[in-house]
Parts: structure tokens; sequence; C-alpha cells
């Protein structure tokens, strides 16, 4: 049996289903992070609009970010024994984040090295999110305006927030990267201090200020797929301000007490390489975090870890490498063992 109700009710009964809509409101479960609503309502900051596995621990998420315009970007999560975000009283497992360098995407880690069979990431939560064919892990000065992209807000803030929030993402992190995704992770653990706890550059760009060859450089990639290269930083010379705070080498400082984790070849042809190899990017990188390591050795930073090979380009079989020769120090940090070795 329904029960007749007015279709206009009196002022009584519309204080009435007010005070009941109020109620209901309140007591409403909040709707899961997967839940999107149609075109056109998206909430301020970062929501899960699909969910993906695509192989054993192995998850995507594509997100819906207000820092990127609204565009949707896909997170790549390696996911913990036990893993179970969906648990009313879920884990808060330990993270690692894990940057890609320039012209790679948030699938270069797991395509490219043996992160997914590392034995000693089973206990660890690994997020691998995009960011950008070449996003420079900032949020862009566009002359000015700023706005599309930030990346460095998508991923600090809201990212963060997302998975902490809804995908067993833990309070205690370190972050890593290669290349781009090295200055990355150094730009994150100095822009945000606390928030990280130790951070591992492999051939980082370290110091992209160093001289004018090394300006030029970043400038190029600035400028990769035809886009405007002052939209990032602005002019070198004229916003050298918005340069300097980002720019690792000029954050020293802030990394004085922050375990750090810094590889690099020399340029030249090394034992994981083509007979012949060369690489003057890699060279310029060696030059960038050789003098970053001395800056952090002159403001008195005591946990600065330098391995400095000598011959080696820039390539993925020494990221690899330098992966699991950091991962000792990253774990540590986090407080995991990681005694189940390789």
């Amino acid at each position: 049996m329904i029960a007749h109700v007015p279709t206009v009710p009196t002022p009584l009964g519309a204080r009435i289903l007010l005070v009941l809509a109020v109620l209901l409101a309140t007591l409403a479960p909040a709707a899961p992070a997967l839940a999107a609503g149609p075109p056109g309502t998206a909430r301020p900051g970062a929501e899960v609009v699909a969910v993906t596995q695509v192989a054993e621990r192995q998850v995507d998420l594509s997100v819906r970010s207000t820092a990127l315009g609204g565009r949707t970007v896909e997170v790549r999560l390696l996911t913990p024994d036990g893993w179970n975000p969906h648990e009313r009283r879920r884990q808060h497992w330990p993270t690692l984040w894990l940057l890609h360098g320039c012209c790679g995407d948030y699938t270069s880690w797991t395509s490219m090295t043996d992160v997914a069979e590392t034995d000693s990431l089973r206990d660890v939560l690994v997020v691998m999110p995009e960011a950008g064919w070449n996003g420079w892990y900032s949020d862009w000065w566009n002359h000015g305006k700023g706005g599309d992209p930030a990346w460095e807000t998508f991923h600090t803030v809201e990212l963060r927030r997302l998975l902490e929030r809804d995908w067993g993402a833990g309070g205690n992190r370190v972050v890593a990267g290669l290349s781009m995704g090295g200055q990355g992770a150094l730009l994150y653990a100095a822009r945000h201090p606390g928030m990280f706890r130790a951070t591992a550059a492999y051939s980082g760009s370290a110091h992209p200020l160093l001289d004018e060859e090394s300006v030029d450089r970043i400038m190029g990639f600035f400028a990769g797929q035809g886009d405007d290269p002052l939209r990032v930083w602005g002019d070198p010379v004229a916003q050298r301000r918005i340069w300097r705070a980002h720019d690792p080498f000029h954050l020293a400082e802030r990394l004085r007490s922050t375990p750090v984790y810094l590889s690099c070849g020399d340029g030249t042809a090394g034992p994981l390489d083509p007979p012949g190899s060369s690489s003057a990017l890699e060279a310029d990188f060696h030059r960038q975090n050789q003098a970053l390591a001395a800056e952090l050795k002159r403001v008195g930073a005591r946990k600065v870890t330098t391995h400095f090979y000598g011959p080696g380009t820039h390539a993925w079989p020494y990221w690899e490498r330098e992966l699991h020769a950091s991962l000792p120090m990253l774990l540590g940090a986090l407080g995991v063992e990681g005694s189940r070795g390789r």
C-alpha cells in the first residue's frame, strides 16, 4: 500500500520533508570512488572513473583531474600481497611512488623492468602515475596564467589524497624516478618537506641551470611535440625565480635531512650498452648530479648515497639496476625489511 502525499505540501509538511532530506543525506553512505556522475558533473579534485586489472597485482586507475583541466589520465598500481581497498577496515600500505621519464608513460616501469617481479616490493604499494610525455612534474607557468597542466598539484595533492582515502595508500611514502622522473622525485621531496621519507634519482636532471648547455638541452625537451618551451617554467632569465624553484641544486637545503640516492653514468659505452654507444644527455646529467652531490655536502646533508658508475649511457638496463641498488635505502625509510630479496 502506498500512502498518499499531497502534491503541494503544507508549510509544516515542507519543513518535515526538508528535515527528512537532510537526515537522509547525512546518514547515506558515501559513494565509492569508482562511481562517476554524468558528463559535466565532475567535482573539484580527482576521481576514479574506471578500473582495469591488467596483470597479476597490476591495476590501472583512470583518474579524472581538475588540475589537468578535467582530463582523464592513467595511474598504474603494483599492489602488495593482501591488498583489498574494498574492505571496510582496509589496510594502508607503505607506498613507493615510481616516476617515469620524458617520452615515457605510466606503463614504462612495468614494461621495461622487472619491478613487477621484485619480491621485496610485495609488501609495498607502488604508484606509477602518468606525468605527460613532457610534463616535467611541474605546474606549468603558461605565460603567467597557470592552469592545465598542473602535474605537481595532480600528483602531490589530488592523486595522493585519492589513493590514501580509497585505495589503501598509507602516509608513509618514498619517491624515485628516472631522467625527467628523477628530477621529479628530487623536486617533490624538496618542495613538499615531510611528504616523502626518502628520494632516489637515476640519471636525473639534477641541475638544469648548471650552464648554457644544460639550459638549452632542457628547453629542447620543453619544445618537444611542437610545444611552446616557455609554457613550462617561462624564460630562464626573465623567470629565473621559477627556474630556480624547480632546480634540485637550488633546493638542496630542503633535502638536508632526507635520505637521497643519486646515480648516473658518464655517457660513454658501459657494460650494459652496445659497443660504441654514447650519450651526450647522460654526460650532461652526470655533471649535474655531481654538482648536486657537492651542494648537498656543502649544506650539511648527511644521508646522501651516490653511485656515479662511470661508463654507462641513458638507458633502461642501468635504471633497472639502480632501482634494485637503491631499494634497501628506500624500503628502510619505509620501515619495510625487503628481506624477500629480488
